[in-house]
This record gives structure tokens, sequence and C-alpha cells, in this order.
């Protein structure tokens, strides 16, 4: 062997003691941990001042577990009780803590379980499994049981009870500077030489070093502040139970302009995703320094890193342009803004109440007025909002929009502001066209693309559900799951479906006189396009009819506690994306 190669052999040589790997909880063989971090395994663990324990396993998650969004609101227990209160709840479902994507602080809360008269029907399940149920309800840190690469330690909130994919850490002493350890650069490398594996068991959790010095104050403070901003962050989005309105109509104020609120908007999350990561620096450079690891650890955390939803480094993945991630940003803020607008039209919403106005099961219009006696935009009286791809309706969505738009900022910006929001929807949502106006953009992307959006955003559990007549679209209409009852299928029947066929019969009436009428061939070959085109949605419409009756007559009921799955494959083929949502076919 040459002089070079041995030299090189030296490069990559380490002599580590076998004392030092006796230090660390397992004896693993960290021949990488410096000096230093080896030693610190000799002190005080997080299992010292704190346990750890796995949550409840229900054993059938279809039988026991929903989104919040999909139950009757009457038998959810919203509030964050203790375990005590919660045992005298008669309520059925419960806010349940279960995984969840990579995230930091605060968020992925939006399950519920059914834990009915303190558990008694997952007590008597024999596939299920629940450990340490004396501290349910009880505030804690968890985590994701199986995550690659570094986990992400978010608040348990009081009032939520674990789940099996949402292990827990419970302090004797306090959360907030255990947290703060958990989410530095520490936790990852401590936690990489006890268990080099991509999962976080939860007894590797424990072993982790803790050390108790007087700059804990100072780490509780900056834990404090990334708690809130993680939580404003995640009440902003309206699957969150406590959501209560978009930040561009909260943050309207006098201002009329949408193109502006938006601008405005997006530099204060520009600035909340700056102050996050300047203080997971200053979290990470405080634990680092007490740990003695400067030479082994950086305290820069990247902006793909800062698990706020409103930076688009971390909602969309660093490997985009900065103009890609903007405009994602811009079309994905303009559909949220579109969704709530459709809420406010079923009355799940209401521009002059914070959080949900209707969401228990056979609610009406009546129920709203009795809650908001004058809104400023009243709800649609039967919940059946017309998606066509033309004007067929005075009440459809898309007119029904411009209404709602009007109301919020006024007449005097209004074309600019639609024209904003079609600009906005042609960044990513649909793809731009020539010579069309904002209203029929915006008519296009409900008609179109608003349902796969829908179904994203409540994954696969849909609230607004899409009643389609087939691949013509000759009608398309949503209605709203919480104000649906058994006369719902009849009224739209009666209400649109057979007004829509003497409005489409004629039309082609029309169609044919203007062919005859015409004397360019360009224009005949045009028109007899579109009677084709009518045609083919006359046939589909008048099958539709037919089935729609038969559904109608049947008078289905549903029972939200079922869950939209078992409930959505009630209506056969009447409804669009059935797959998707129920998984048959």
């Amino acid at each position: 062997m040459s002089q070079q190669e041995t030299k090189d052999m030296a490069t990559y040589f380490y002599r580590a003691s076998a004392a030092d790997f006796m230090k660390i909880p397992g004896s693993p063989v960290a021949y990488w941990l410096s000096k230093n971090a080896v030693n610190t395994f000799t002190g005080k663990k997080l299992f010292d001042i704190g346990i750890t324990r796995r949550g409840l396993q229900t054993g059938e998650k279809d039988r026991f577990i929903r989104y919040w969004h999909e139950c009757n609101l009457c038998s959810t227990e919203t509030n964050l009780l203790s375990r005590a209160e919660a045992v005298k709840s008669q309520k059925r479902w419960f806010l349940f803590n279960n995984g969840g994507d990579f995230r930091k602080w605060y968020g992925n809360l939006d399950l519920v379980v059914n834990w009915e008269r303190n558990g008694r029907d997952l007590k008597n399940f024999p596939g299920s499994i629940i450990p340490s149920e004396a501290i349910y309800f009880q505030e804690g840190i968890c985590w994701p049981r199986l995550g690659s690469g570094v986990a992400g330690f978010r608040l348990h909130p009081t009032g939520y009870i674990p789940g099996d994919l949402s292990p827990c850490f419970y302090s004797e002493t306090d959360n907030l500077s255990v947290m703060g350890l958990l989410n530095s650069k520490l936790s990852y490398y401590f936690l990489s030489a006890i268990n080099p594996t991509v999962t976080t068991p939860v007894g590797d959790l424990g072993k982790i070093p803790f050390k108790e010095h007087e700059r804990l104050s100072e780490a509780k403070e900056k834990v404090s502040t990334l708690i809130e901003l993680h939580k404003v962050d995640w009440r902003n989005f309206e699957t969150a139970i406590d959501f209560d309105k978009p930040t561009l109509i909260r943050s309207s104020n006098q201002q009329s302009k949408l193109q502006s609120i938006y601008q405005h908007c997006r530099s204060g999350w520009h600035e909340a995703t700056l102050e996050t990561q300047s203080l997971e620096e200053d979290n990470n450079k405080l634990f680092i320094e007490v740990y003695d690891l400067q030479r082994e650890l950086s305290p820069v955390v990247p902006l793909e890193d800062i698990t706020l939803i409103c930076n688009p480094h971390y909602r969309y993945g660093s490997n985009r342009s900065e103009g890609e991630l903007e405009t994602l940003l811009q079309c994905d803020t303009l559909r949220e803004l579109v969704s709530y607008a459709i809420g406010c039209m079923m009355g799940r919403y209401s521009l002059d109440k914070l959080g949900l106005v209707l969401a228990s099961q056979g609610e009406t219009l009546q129920d709203y007025l009795r809650k908001i006696p004058s809104p400023r935009f009243a709800p649609d009286d039967d919940a059946i909002l017309p998606l066509t791809d033309q004007e067929w309706f005075n009440d459809d969505a898309t007119n029904r929009f411009r209404e709602f738009v009007r109301v919020v900022w006024g007449d005097e910006h209004l074309q600019q502001n639609l024209d904003f929001v079609a600009e906005s929807l042609c960044l990513h949502a649909i793809k731009p066209k020539r010579g069309e106006s904002a209203l029929d953009t915006i008519r296009r992307y409900l008609s179109t693309q608003f349902y796969k959006d829908h179904l994203r955003t409540y994954k696969k559990r849909p609230i607004y559900w899409l009643f389609s007549s087939g691949k013509h679209k000759a009608f398309e209409c949503l209605v709203y799951l919480h104000r649906y009852n058994e006369g719902t299928l009849a009224r739209m029947r009666t209400e649109y479906v057979i007004p829509l066929s003497a409005k489409l019969n004629a039309y082609a009436e029309k169609l044919e006189q203007d062919k005859e009428a015409s004397t360019s061939a360009a224009e005949n070959k045009r028109l007899e396009k579109e009677i084709a085109t009518l045609h083919k949605q006359q046939a589909e419409l008048a099958e539709f009819d037919e089935k729609l009756r038969h559904y109608a007559d049947q008078r289905i009921s549903l029972d939200l506690d079922d869950g939209v799955k078992v409930n959505y494959g009630k209506f056969g083929d009447l409804l669009a994306e059935v797959k998707a949502v129920t998984g048959q076919k």
C-alpha cells in the first residue's frame, strides 16, 4: 500500500472508546458523537422529568374515527375539557390527535374519535388498545410515530385524546422548555445516536439528555411565541375546527381593492415566516450553547423547515423558483376565498359572525336567521347551488359569488376585484382563455375545478356534494351535507332539473332557427357543433332526471355520524367522484 493510500485511510479512521458507547442508553455504536455530546448522556434525561406514552389505537378507524367536519356538530365536543369533565359530557365525538404531515409547534388537529360514555363502544371492541387512559385530555408534547427523518414536535392541547400515531411526552414540570429542546437541532442529533432509524419510538424519546439551566425561562418565552404563531397560521384555514374567517376578509378594514389586500396579507405572512425562522434559530443557538455543541451543530434553519402553511417554501417545497412559489400561494389564497364564499352561500359561515353557523344535521335557513336575523349576505334558501357552464339560473354559484364580492368590498372596484380573482385562478388552478370575461373565468373554475380542489382540501370527505348529470355536464349542483334533508332531491328536480330541460329545449330551437337564417359556412359549422353538444346534454339530462326521480321517491335520510364515506354511497351515480370518496365503483 502506498504512503498516500495509507494517509487517505487515516482520514476516515475513527478511534472511539467502548466505555463512551456505554454512556448512551442502549449502547449504540454512535462513533461520530463528539466527547461533549457523549458526556451529556451521563446526566438527567427526559424520562427523569416526565413520561412518554402511546395513544389510543381504535382497531378500526372507519368505525371510530372521523374528520371533525363530517360529523354533526351537535354531537361533537368542541370544548377543551379535562378528563373528569369529558366523562360527564353527553357528546359522542371528542377531539383526537393522530399523526399528520411534518409540522412543528402546533397543528394537524382535524380528527375526532367516538368516546361516547367514556369510550364505552371502544372499550367493548376487541380490536382496540387503550393505554394510559388516565392521561387522556391532558396537555403534552406529541410527535409522529411513523415519521421519516426529522420529527416535528407539537403541542398536544388540553381536551384532546392522543392517538397511536401521535405518542406524547408529559412533563412533570413544564412542556415549553422541553418542546424547545425537542424542536432544536439537538433532538435529531441525539435521536440519531439513540436509534438511527426513520421512526421515533415512544421509549427512545425519554433517553434524550435534558439539562436544567438558568436560560430555560428564555427558551419558554421563545417557544410560547412559536406556538402562538403556528396557532394563528393553523386557524387561518377552514379545515381547522376553530377557523373564523379568511385572512383576506379579516384584513380588509376600509380597503376595497382585493389585490392590495392580498399584497398586505402576503407581507404579513412573510414577516411571520421570518419571525418564526429567527425564533427557531435563536432557540437552536440557545440549546447548542447550553450543551456546548457549537462545533457540532449549526443553528441555521432553512425556509422550507418553517412549518407555517402561509410559507410557500414549506407548503410547496423548495425545488421551485421564487416566482412559481408566489403564483401558487396567490392562486391558492383566492381558491380559499372562493371556498369560503361557497360556505357563506350554504350558511356554513357568515360575514356577520365568526366561525361556524350551520353545521348540525338538517339545519335550515330559519335556523340561520334565528342566529343572524339581518345578514349582509344571505345564504341560499335550499343549499342547492347550480354549477353550470352557462348562466341558466340567476342564483347559480357564479352570480352569487359576484354578489359576495360586491357585498364584502363594494361596487366601486367590483370589476377590478373580479378581474383579480380570475387572474389569480388562472395562475395555476385553470388555464387562461383569451377573450374570456372575469365572470366567465370564475364560472369555468367553479364548473370544472372547484370540486376537485374541495375534495383535496377536505381529504376526500367533502361537505359540499356535487350532484352531476354526467360527462357532458348538462346539470351540476352543490348540496351542503349538513343542510340536506329527505326532500332535497325532489326540490332539486322541480326547481332546477325540470326547468333546465325546458330551457335547453328552447335554446335548441333557437340554435336551429339561427342555423336556418345563417348564410355563413363558418357560422353554420359552429352552430352545428353547438347543437350536437346540446343534444347530448339534453339526452344526458333526461336520463339524469329519471334517476333523480327514483332516488327522490326514496326520500333518503342521512346520519352524519356515519361519516361521509358511508352516506356518500347512498346516491348511486348521481354524485361525482363516488370512487374517490367511497373507494368503490
